[in-house]
């Protein structure tokens, strides 16, 4: 008998009245419920990586991608490329509670931006015309995998195949986040090159703004750097420059642990989660993103929709994944613990960032298969009256996705994909 098996009445009944799986715990759901008063140190590795946070979280991907479509789970925030420099965790940790408005990044870009010279621009600008092609290369090849996500969904299995094969996902997984880990590294070579630059002045101006405080930082926002890079038709290269801004502080102000850190959200990104949380707030300037939005609807998905076997299966997937959980922290730690070598003077083994890139991925995509496995089963099941019900709860009335996007740009012609039939057969 499984953990979860002994659990699970206790859990349906009680525990995901926002009590706690684990036996001594009671940590918030990271960002998705803040704690009352918020700040710096609330949320941990540990509590993003508990029962509770990753169930939450598990099941609001499940509403995303049994309501939503193939176009929508294409959408990613750019943030969730490239995630070994502390960005992440300085959102979560802020004592402001600014950090999921769009305002926190615009201005510790912005400050940043203005406090650099103009060789030190230059080294970022080269990099982002350098990885831009790169950045859309990872987008798009995520495309062919949640495609395949879907057929399993729909039943769309080849003829001869058993459905969809985790060894294929895993080693597809595996191949773009080595791509991903040669870009952190090449990121991170760049970034330590103009932290070690920085003369007096630059670095007293940088020591008065705290990591994980909004409000130490000056207030300026990112209409520097949209001047500075108008001049690129590429839109992703503005997006790309700005995201060096704000990391080069999140990196080089904060810790190995801040570089570990992951929220719940970090894996399995391929089944809509994202676009379901975070349409409501494109294109508007100050809009902060509901915090307990992922929280509430995943647990409403569990305990207001699903039966009680729809309920085990959902929640079945937290012992198969348990493993790879586990092995996702220790190989970013050994990751973030390469790539600060060189804000130390030194030089990294970039052999050995990218093979653990590559078996990160090969771990994200062990995850994502269990995660559509399960879905797949529950979707089979649902009842004309559940389905209403979850449409509902998505809660995104009037919202049309486009047919792809790269991270949250839209591409509105339908893009021609391989014949995905490869994922549902075992690699030669």
């Amino acid at each position: 008998m499984t953990t979860m098996t002994r659990v699970l009445p206790l859990f349906v009944s009680c525990l995901l009245a926002l009590g706690t799986l684990a036996a001594g715990q009671n940590p918030p759901p990271r960002g998705d419920r803040p704690p009352k008063g918020g700040g710096q140190g609330q949320y941990t590795l540990e509590q993003a990586m508990s029962d509770r946070a990753q169930i939450t979280t598990i099941a609001f991907n499940g509403l995303a991608f049994t309501t939503g479509d193939q176009g929508a789970a294409t959408f990613i925030p750019p943030g969730k490329v490239c995630d070994f420099f502390g960005f992440q965790y300085m959102r979560d940790v802020d004592v402001a509670q600014q950090g999921h408005n769009p305002a926190f990044m615009n201005r510790i870009s912005g400050a940043v931006f203005n406090n650099l010279n103009d060789a030190q621009k230059a080294q970022f600008a080269a990099l982002a015309a350098e990885q831009v092609p790169q950045y859309i290369a990872i987008a798009q090849a995520r495309w062919p995998l949640i495609k395949a996500f879907y057929r399993q969904l729909y039943g769309e299995i080849p003829a001869g195949s058993e459905g969809l094969n985790k060894a294929a996902v895993m080693k597809y997984v595996g191949d773009f986040f080595a791509t991903d880990a040669a870009m952190s590294y090449r990121r991170a070579e760049v970034t330590a090159k103009v932290y070690l630059s920085l003369t007096p002045e630059q670095k007293a101006a940088f020591a008065k703004m705290k990591f994980g405080d909004y409000s130490s930082w000056p207030n300026v926002d990112e209409e520097g750097i949209k001047a500075y890079t108008r001049d690129h038709r590429e839109p992703f290269y503005n997006i790309a420059f700005m995201t060096y801004m704000s990391e080069f502080f999140s990196w080089t102000a904060g810790s190995i642990e801040a570089d570990t850190y992951f929220c719940p959200e970090r894996h399995g990104t391929y089944f809509g989660g994202f676009y379901m949380k975070d349409m409501p707030a494109m294109g508007k300037r100050d809009y902060n993103i509901s915090t307990s939005l992922t929280g509430d609807s995943g647990e409403a998905f569990i305990t207001q929709v699903c039966n009680q076997e729809q309920q085990q299966t959902i929640l079945g997937i937290l012992d198969q994944q348990r493993t790879a959980l586990k092995g996702t922290a220790d190989v970013r730690r050994q990751i973030s613990t390469e790539l600060r070598k060189f804000l130390a003077g030194q030089t990294p083994d970039k052999a050995k960032v990218i093979a653990l890139g590559r078996h990160y991925g090969q771990l994200d995509g062990e995850m994502s298969w269990y995660y559509t496995i399960a879905f797949a089963k529950v979707n089979k099941t649902l009842t004309a009256d559940q389905k209403t019900a979850l449409v509902k709860l998505r809660n995104l009335d009037g919202y049309q996705s486009a047919p792809a996007y790269i991270y949250s740009q839209p591409v509105q012609t339908a893009p021609a994909l391989p014949n995905t039939d490869a994922f549902f057969t075992a690699p030669k």
